[in-house]
């Protein structure tokens, strides 16, 4: 006897809306049971998690500041994952966003200019764009499998950034140091208001979901890339080039993902330093996921996901955990919703395997 997937002939749709919500739920209960199991009260310890950064004005600043880059990089994923193109390696390409983006205040930081931040942007953007545009080539042009490269060349980005703030751009004055010179105020996000941290990055990041949620629903491109997705050999009947979207999905999630690392630089840590992000390239693939590749629904799964790395410093402070606690509340997040997504489409059936023949 063997268990076997069968797919359902019509998914149900109310089944694939409460999905997420599903998913989220029993992450909620195997959460409590873990912190059970960790000698922890589960409801105090939920609460701290994912209520408490909600209390106070300063931490809902701070869970805009967390949400942004998750955002910003699960929407450009969503696109990619849309059209069955897996980059897996957003992590790099956010390094090599906020690096690229760097080269003004790093190199030139006695230039004083309104030009300094836009140009900041822009160049973090192509920076990201061209580093995902390493795996778009080998994929399109040698067919090499995604998911390899981009991983691989995450490492390649976290290295280059530790020799460079290591070695030629780290600041003379800063005591040895692995860091970059201070940005000027210039090269500085602004932030939205006085009373906490949240800067522009945060309506970077809605303005992209809603842009790509209006390319998605109402463009010529955002109906190829559901195309293509769903048949690769009705998209070329219809005359869609799969070469083409492999390069336009990996830039364009490329390009998010380098505007979140540049943004994350320039509104959070104001230098360059061998760690910039805790792994938000990663937890975008969840994002984008729980948000089921739907741009307006990575913003909500964004919000979620940012509250859960808010809340893991929470429980660091008032509960004495270890912050891999957060990372396993993702992982069983991701487990969850993929385990209710093929749920939906698939049912479980028990099958006898066929008797063996004799020889």
């Amino acid at each position: 006897m063997r268990i076997e997937l069968e797919k359902r002939a019509r998914p149900s749709q109310l089944h694939s809306l409460l999905s997420p919500i599903i998913a989220l739920v029993l992450t909620l209960v195997t959460g409590a049971i873990l912190f059970a199991a960790l000698g922890q009260d589960p409801v105090r310890a939920l609460y701290v998690l994912f209520i408490g950064p909600l209390t106070e004005v300063w931490s809902l600043h701070e869970l805009a500041v967390k949400s942004a880059p998750l955002i910003m990089i699960g929407v450009g994923l969503s696109v990619c994952y849309r059209c069955n193109n897996w980059n897996i390696g957003a992590e790099g390409q956010l390094v090599a966003g906020a690096i690229t983006g760097s080269i003004i205040p790093v190199l030139f930081n006695d230039w004083h200019s309104p030009l300094v931040l836009p140009l900041m942007l822009v160049m973090g953007m192509v920076g990201g764009a061209l580093y995902a545009a390493i795996p778009a080539f080998l994929k399109a042009q040698t067919n090499t499998n995604e998911i390899l490269t981009s991983l691989m060349l995450v490492y390649v980005a976290e290295l280059f950034l530790d020799w460079l703030v290591r070695g030629p751009w780290r600041d003379p004055q800063g005591f040895n140091f692995p860091v970059t010179k201070q940005f000027q105020p210039e090269g500085i996000l602004p932030e939205l208001l006085d009373s906490g941290r949240a800067n522009l990055g945060i309506v970077f990041a809605i303005l992209a979901a809603l842009a790509v949620w209006f390319m998605m629903r109402f463009t010529l491109k955002g109906f190829e890339i559901k195309v293509l997705g769903a048949s690769e050999r009705a998209g070329r009947f219809a005359g869609f080039s799969r070469k083409g979207m492999i390069w336009f999905s990996m830039m364009l999630s490329g390009a998010l993902a380098g505007l979140a690392g540049i943004c994350e630089v320039s509104g959070v840590i104001n230098k360059l330093q061998p760690e910039i992000s805790p792994g938000y390239g990663f937890t975008a693939i969840i994002v984008a996921f729980l948000g089921r590749l739907n741009p307006l629904g990575v913003i909500v799964a964004g919000l979620v996901l940012g509250l859960t790395y808010l809340g893991g410093e929470g429980a660091q402070i008032e509960l004495g955990l270890s912050d891999k606690v957060v990372r396993v509340f993702q992982g069983m997040l991701l487990f969850f919703v993929l385990a209710c997504d093929t749920l939906t489409i698939y049912r479980v059936r028990l099958s006898l395997a066929p008797a063996a023949k004799e020889a």
